[in-house]
């Protein structure tokens, strides 16, 4: 099977055909958006109209050789690295060995899946020897076409190794020297994470959101979802098919996006209930380790708390969980629960999140997320209990 159809940023999409045929397009590109967007898609499209032999101001033919292998990612010029789960049992060159078998066969699942839903909270790296893999690839002369594309997709995550930036600093390397007939094209869902001194050599391209009726149209012709269904996960997407995705159930019961959606809500619950107990309840029914895990968790918090200020601002129409209302009309009705102190409740959140990547006791960081929750959300009532 072949990629889906790139859908939307049709803007994006004329600038960088304009500069295929003008000038040509800069050796690195960093293309940075929301998560599931449509980032890679874009970049896997961008590296078709420059593989492209007959490219027009609507971007790549579509229809030769290098544009037909490229959308079947087969093309011999066309490399695409992503972040991958660390093999286990393994190190060194071996290391560097098992994690290109594991890239070979994440390809093959894409080219039998192309749509895929964004990652959970699987926990995934581009570790030091792909990094290594890449650059020996670049020193390579082109196959087919004048040119070599590199991608490297969720740039963010070059893994830190043995405390230092190796990886990244081995990707900074070669973009400072890159070799003849290379180009790079990163993508970030968190372009601050990035080294400032690769952001230096890359030239931004940023991805907005899609409207929601895109993502629902999208979602009803490629992947069949009924309209309905479609229009609530195009919502809960926030613009990006790939969360949509995410959100669509599946044979063993809800999407993973909508699943960790859920666990949000409950502890949002438990932070601004009446009583503190079922926090810590809550927090102890996490795992010991893996805080790491839990970043895209904290981020569904972040935005069920947003629709609790909502709520508390009478902006109803504006909450993304509409099923969740009832719920969260229960939590704003509770005494010292409004927006202005749920205005600072998202700086505790942040400082949790920092704490989930320094891989922290997950136990400890959530009864201590909650606590400090309850305490931002209610302070006039946290304080009679502690002198009570």
């Amino acid at each position: 099977m072949s990629l889906h159809a790139l859908v939307g940023h049709d803007g994006v999409r004329r600038t960088l055909a304009g500069a295929r045929l003008g000038r040509g397009l800069p050796a690195s590109l960093l293309v940075h958006g929301p998560r599931g967007v449509g980032k890679q898609r874009l970049a896997l499209w961008t590296a078709q109209l420059m593989l492209c032999e007959a490219p027009s101001e609507a971007g790549p033919c579509g229809s030769c050789r290098a544009c037909r292998m490229a959308v079947n990612l087969e093309h011999p010029d066309l490399h695409l690295y992503f972040p991958l789960p660390r093999p286990k049992g393994v190190s060194g060159e071996r290391l560097a060995e098992a994690l290109e078998t594991a890239r070979a066969e994440a390809l093959a699942e894409m080219r039998e899946q192309p749509l895929r839903p964004s990652q959970g909270d699987e926990l995934r790296g581009l570790y030091l020897g792909m990094i290594q893999a890449l650059r020996r690839r670049a020193h390579v002369r082109p196959t087919m076409s004048s040119v070599q594309i590199f991608i490297l997709a969720d740039a963010e995550l070059l893994v830190p190794q043995e405390s230092s930036p190796e990886a990244a600093n081995a990707l900074l390397k070669l973009l400072e020297e890159p070799p003849g007939g290379t180009c790079f094209i990163l993508t970030s869902s968190e372009p601050g994470r990035l080294l400032p001194t690769i952001r230096s050599r890359t030239v931004p391209l940023h991805l907005a959101p899609l409207p929601s009726d895109e993502v629902a149209t999208f979602l009803v012709s490629a992947a069949g979802v009924d309209q309905d269904l479609a229009h609530r996960v195009a919502v809960l997407s926030r613009g990006s098919i790939g969360r949509a995705l995410g959100f669509l159930p599946d044979s063993d019961g809800p999407g993973p996006l909508e699943a960790l959606r859920q666990q949000a809500l409950d502890l949002v619950e438990a932070a601004l209930g009446e009583s503190a107990a079922p926090g810590y309840a809550a927090a102890l029914a996490f795992p010991p380790a893996g805080a790491r895990n839990f970043l895209e968790l904290f981020s569904f918090v972040e935005e069920c708390l947003r629709d609790v200020a909502a709520v508390a601002c009478g902006a109803d129409d504006t909450v993304v969980s509409e099923d969740a209302l009832p719920r969260l009309r229960k939590l704003v009705a509770r005494p010292g629960v409004g927006a202005p102190e749920l205005a600072t409740a998202f700086g505790v959140l942040e400082e949790s999140r920092e704490m989930a990547r320094g891989n922290v006791n997950p136990q400890l960081i959530v009864s201590d997320m909650l606590r400090r929750l309850r305490g931002a959300a209610s302070p006039a009532t946290t304080s009679r209990r502690s002198v009570g």
